[in-house]
């Protein structure tokens, strides 16, 4: 007997409204090049920890650097992937905190002053979004969006070095900040491609950023550290330090550029030149073994590890000097005490870590996700650091106004059903495909 058969869609919709007003959600969509990952996450309202329920990650295209080119790929895409995590899960999902990526994503040194009032007068929240909108104005072209503004600091009256003002009382209120800014025409394509799978986005979170949120520890993030976020076509960096977001960067090179350069060095397909990263490069190593072998569609194909070794580092020579160079600018080049962590699918190159603390002359190591409950094998992989993190952001972005209830609240009821109709038929068609 079909599933719509056995309860009315009124009665289905009164049990689901009744069970997510005790429950709480968070979802993360990592939109990478080459995979969509989604994690969903059961969370606990009092204590605030997810318990990992659901997993999906599909491959992707339509995308070129991180940025959409064709909406038709990615929006097929993430309803993949989400079809994977829903089935895991049994929550559908309607909204979620998804990764944004690519070269056009600016860090920028912004500062901003404002007349709070009378003597005497508190600041309030509106005082700080006004200043925020000050330091931003002029800074930020038309053509871009903020996706984050980072206070360094506020100041006071003279008083300097203040974390939080409000609450404080004074005439003279300003910021120093660090504002991450994306152009425009790239954040409206995510949205439509979300849109295309039904889903409504939360926030955008800068792939390396978000994945910082899934690996970092509070020690790390005030003493001094780097994520560098080894993509597919892309190779993210994100600098912290006292607590704080100080410097973002993109680079428009990745394990793609590794792959392909095998490909052609090697005089093979790139399917086999992505066997060959994955099963025998091990960077910064000596070999003993002068031939290895991979086998694709039944056929063996041996190659020599010389040229493997070459040609691979070659490429990572030309991403090092290019992450050194954003370290640079930043002021941080071989001056971040708790160095460098790894993640993304790069992160998995056998022998990266020891290279990296060459190259780099810093600390270095893989990060992995943790803060999170359930048993889930995928999330024990750097790959899946980005949308974890995108998860942990979703958590910070939940109010309890919000919900996911398959219909609105209020309105004519009748209008609820059909919407109730619409959102259940799709959830349920995932399953029975």
């Amino acid at each position: 007997m079909a599933v719509d058969r056995l309860f009315s869609i009124a009665h289905i919709s009164v049990i689901i409204s009744h069970m997510q007003d005790t429950s709480k959600y968070a979802v993360g969509i990592d939109i990478g090049t080459n995979k969509i990952r989604c994690v969903v996450g059961h969370v606990d309202v009092s204590s605030g920890v997810p318990t990992i329920i659901g997993v999906g990650e599909v491959p992707n295209s339509g995308m070129r650097k991180g940025t959409v080119v064709n909406l038709q790929g990615p929006g097929r895409a993430i309803d993949d992937a989400l079809g994977e995590a829903e089935r895991m899960s049994g929550h559908q999902v309607n909204d979620a905190t998804v990764s944004i990526n690519g070269v056009h994503i600016l860090s920028t040194k912004a500062d901003g002053m404002i007349a709070i009032g009378m003597a005497g007068q508190e600041v309030t929240e509106d005082d700080v979004a006004r200043l925020e909108d000050v330091a931003t104005t002029g800074k930020v072209p038309a053509n871009r969006e903020v996706l984050d503004l980072v206070p360094f600091s506020y100041r006071l009256d003279g008083q300097d070095g203040i974390k939080d003002p409000i609450g404080m009382v004074g005439t003279r209120l300003e910021i120093n900040a660090n504002v991450v800014s994306a152009l425009a025409p790239h954040v409206a394509n995510l949205h439509k491609a979300a849109e295309q799978a039904q889903v409504r986005v939360h926030a955008l979170v800068p792939s390396v950023v978000a994945a910082s949120r899934a690996v970092l520890s509070e020690q790390q993030l005030e003493n001094g550290v780097a994520v560098i976020d080894l993509g597919g076509a892309t190779t993210g960096l994100a600098v912290y330090e006292e607590g704080d977001l100080q410097y973002t960067a993109v680079i428009p090179v990745g394990g793609n550029n590794i792959t392909n350069d095998l490909a052609i060095g090697l005089k093979t397909d790139p399917e086999i030149a992505e066997l060959v990263k994955l099963q025998h490069v091990n960077v910064g190593d000596t070999r003993d073994t002068k031939q290895v072998s991979v086998t694709h569609e039944k056929e063996t194909f041996e190659f020599s590890t010389e040229d493997i070794d070459e040609i691979v580092e070659a490429r990572l020579e030309e991403i090092y000097d290019l992450i050194n160079a954003e370290l640079k600018k930043a002021g941080r080049k071989g001056k971040l005490p708790n160095g460098v962590v790894l993640v993304g699918g790069g992160a998995q190159l056998k022998g990266i870590a020891a290279y990296t603390k060459k190259a780099l002359e810093l600390a270095a190591r893989i990060g992995k996700p943790k803060g999170f409950g359930g048993v889930v094998e995928q999330l024990d992989n750097p790959a899946f650091a980005t949308a974890t993190g995108l998860m942990f952001s979703d958590i910070s972005g939940i109010d309890h106004s919000r919900s996911h209830k398959l219909s609105s609240s209020g309105g004519n009821s009748a209008k609820n059903v059909k919407r109730a109709t619409g959102a259940l038929n799709k959830f349920l068609d995932r399953f029975r495909a």
